[in-house]
């Protein structure tokens, strides 16, 4: 493990073992932590678990520096997060020049934004032994693939994970940003938990494809917000049809509409509708989002700032 990931998983963390007897299990030896409670023990316990259940969710403490955070959520990989994550970020920034946009990709085994925007390199400290985000097409970004060879597989428990998010969200010296985009792994586990309900989110975007299979699990992704009270903002239908080039005849591959009929289900806006366009593959293999890269296309660009530019125009949250 190189210098950084020690410094980001174990820095200012204390490690603690516990003592216990090992007992022989199949030729190996099992290591059992055990602690015998009187009866006056055990109740205090009991009560002391009351107590902290009774407080609900943990106090929410905002990002120094950070006014806005938006999230970007998928029940299920494979459905374009990132893609949007990026490019909502940089249409955040054209929409309003004069706000300053931050990109987090909080997906610690996948990171996916180094390479979308085109960024390589290990992160600076500042003064305050902060890490600072790199820059590119005027977003500050940070993510785990900073910290980590490009190839390099995280083997790691959800422990790891978290003190690594923990790191991410409050050592990183972000400045002063007006909106900041968290690019979140798909599920509804470890992580996307620990973010909700340790910083205040303004809202969450729900990107899914139209196929069943993809809307099931943005169904749960929506409601796992709802039940942390994270306000979703809508649901992004992506890839929802292709067209060919020659011939201009439309496909639904994946399906038609199936989140439109989610949205109506959950009570959601749709934010608008993202097609299944070379153009948007290939500008973000080689780490040119195209809003940035294409901004007057009719067919793609045009399209990212219709769905964003309707989050501008209907919340009133992202006024500053």
């Amino acid at each position: 493990m190189g210098v950084w990931l020690r410094l980001l998983v174990f820095g200012g963390v204390s490690l603690r073992g516990c003592g216990g007897a090992c007992v022989p299990l199949g030729g190996s030896r099992l290591l059992i932590c055990r602690r015998q409670f009187s009866g006056a023990e055990s109740e205090t316990l009991k009560q002391r678990r009351s107590q902290i259940m009774s407080r609900g969710l943990p106090k929410q403490k905002p990002i120094e520096g950070v006014k806005q955070v938006i999230v970007v959520a998928s029940g299920k990989g494979g459905v374009g997060k990132s893609t949007t994550a990026v490019n909502l970020a940089l249409a955040l920034a054209a929409n309003e020049s004069s706000k300053a946009v931050g990109l987090l990709d909080a997906d610690v085994y996948g990171p996916s934004i180094p390479k979308m925007m085109n960024l390589k390199g290990n992160p600076e400290l500042s003064q305050s032994n902060l890490m600072q985000p790199l820059l590119n097409y005027g977003i500050a970004c940070m993510s785990m693939g900073f910290l980590v060879e490009e190839t390099a597989p995280l083997v790691w428990r959800g422990l790891m994970v978290m003190s690594a998010i923990e790191k991410l969200l409050r050592q990183v010296d972000w400045g002063q940003l007006d909106y900041l985009v968290v690019d979140m792994p798909p599920g509804t586990g470890d992580v996307q938990l620990s973010v909700s309900q340790n910083i205040p989110i303004s809202g969450a975007v729900i990107v899914s494809t139209p196929q069943d299979i993809a809307l099931m699990d943005a169904h749960r992704g929506a409601e796992m917000f709802r039940k942390v009270h994270v306000p979703v903002l809508g649901l992004v239908q992506n890839m929802s049809v292709f067209q060919c080039p020659k011939c201009k005849h439309k496909t639904h591959i994946f399906g038609a509409d199936g989140a439109r009929r989610l949205a109506r289900t959950l009570d959601l806006d749709i934010l608008g509708d993202i097609p299944l366009h070379l153009n948007i593959r290939e500008a973000s293999d080689t780490g040119q989002p195209i809003v940035f890269s294409q901004p007057e296309s009719d067919e793609v660009s045009y399209i990212y700032k219709y769905v964003f530019k309707f989050i501008f125009t209907r919340y009133i949250l992202f006024d500053i």
